[in-house]
C-alpha cells in the first residue's frame, strides 16, 4: 500500500498503530511498518506525544515498531487519526493520492509506504530497530543506490506507468534494506544487538552461516572453527552482541522458520521438523513447545482461526 500526499500549509496527518490499520493496508501481515519518504519540500514527523523532526526533501523517517506517529507543516500540531484513509477503493492505481491543507499549489509531497513482515515467534531485525528510524537526505547524498530508489520512488508515483504498482512494492522493500543499512554503518561501535552484531566480522559471519544453513548439523565447535574463533571467544563475543549464546539463537531462528510453514497450513509437522533440522517429531515438539510456549498443533491452529 502507497499513499502521495500533497500537502499545503497548514496540514496535520496523525497515523494510527500499524495494529489499528494493518488488516486494511496488508491483510494477513503480522507487523506492518510504515515509513514516508519526503519528495520535495519540508515538514515536520515523529511519534505522537514526543518531540517531533523536521524533515527535509530527500529525508526518510520509519517506525519500524508501528507505534502511531503525526506528520505536520509545523510542530507540535495534533489530529486524530482518520482510518477511512486505509480504505480506499482498491480499484485505484497505487499510490493513493490525498491532498491536504489550503488550497494553491503543493508546498511538500510525501510518499508513504507499508511493508508486512513476520512478528511472532522471534523476529531479530524488528526486535533490533528503534521505534523511529529517520535518515537525514544530506547524510547518504553521496549514497549512489539511495538515491536512485527515491528517485525511481518519484517517478513511479507521478508516473503511474504500466506495472507501477510492482515496482513501487519493489523500490518500497529495497528502500527500506538501503535504510537499514544506513542505520547500521551509523552505529556506535560499542552499541551492541542484533545489528551491531551484524556488522561485527565474526559474530556477523557466524549469524550468515545460521541463516543460510539452518537445518545444518550446527556444534559449537563447528561454527567457531567457520569464522576462525576459538569456541570460548565467539560465544562469549557472540553473546555479548546479540544477548544469547550462538545456540539458544539458532534455536529461536528455527522456530521461527517453522513458525511460518507451520501457518502455511500444508506440510506435516514431521517434514517442517526435518526442514528446520531435528532428526524426530518428537525434538521438534520439545523445542517448540519450550521455545514458543505452545506445542505446534496448536500453534498451527490458532493461526489458521486467526487468518
Amino acid at each position: 500500500m502507497f499513499f502521495h500526499l500533497d500537502v499545503r500549509a497548514p496540514w496535520v496527518a496523525a497515523a494510527p498503530a500499524s495494529s489499528a490499520c494493518a488488516s486494511a493496508v496488508l491483510p494477513g501481515a503480522q507487523h506492518v511498518i510504515e515509513y514516508h519518504v519526503v519528495l520535495d519540500g519540508c515538514c515536520w514527523g515523529g511519534l505522537i506525544d514526543e518531540p517531533p523532526v523536521q524533515l527535509v526533501a530527500g529525508d526518510i523517517i520509519a517506525f519500524p515498531q508501528g507505534a502511531p506517529h503525526v506528520l505536520s507543516s509545523g510542530p507540535g500540531m495534533q489530529a486524530i487519526p482518520d482510518l477511512s484513509y486505509y480504505r480506499q477503493p482498491t480499484a485505484d492505481q497505487l499510490p493513493h493520492r490525498i491532498s491536504l491543507g489550503d488550497n494553491g499549489p503543493a508546498d511538500a509531497r510525501i510518499l508513504c509506504g507499508f511493508l508486512g513482515c513476520d512478528a511472532r515467534p522471534f523476529n531479530p531485525l524488528l526486535e533490533a530497530l528503534p521505534p523511529v528510524l529517520h535518515l537525514r537526505g544530506q547524510a547518504y547524498r553521496d549514497r549512489s543506490s539511495l538515491v536512485f530508489l527515491i528517485n525511481a520512488a518519484r517517478n513511479e508515483t507521478e508516473g503511474r506507468r504500466s506495472g507501477g504498482e510492482g515496482v513501487l512494492a519493489r523500490l518500497g522493500e529495497l528502500l527500506f534494506v538501503e535504510a537499514i543499512r544506513c542505520h547500521v554503518e551509523g552505529l556506535d561501535p560499542e552499541q551492541t544487538g542484533w545489528l551491531a552484531g551484524l556488522g561485527d566480522r565474526h559474530v556477523g559471519q557466524a549469524l550468515n552461516l545460521l541463516h543460510g544453513s539452518p537445518a545444518a548439523d550446527w556444534t559449537l565447535d563447528e561454527l567457531a572453527k567457520s569464522v576462525g574463533l576459538s569456541r570460548s571467544t565467539l560465544a562469549q563475543r557472540f553473546t555479548h552482541l546479540i544477548g544469547q549464546p550462538p545456540m539458544q539463537y539458532l534455536t529461536r531462528w528455527r522456530m521461527q522458520l517453522a513458525a511460518g510453514l507451520l501457518a502455511s497450513g500444508r506440510e506435516p509437522i514431521s517434514r517442517i521438523a526435518e526442514a528446520v533440522g531435528y532428526d524426530s517429531e518428537a525434538a521438534f515438539n520439545r523445542a517448540f513447545r519450550r521455545t514458543v510456549g505452545t506445542p505446534p498443533a496448536a500453534w498451527r491452529q490458532a493461526q489458521i482461526a486467526t487468518e
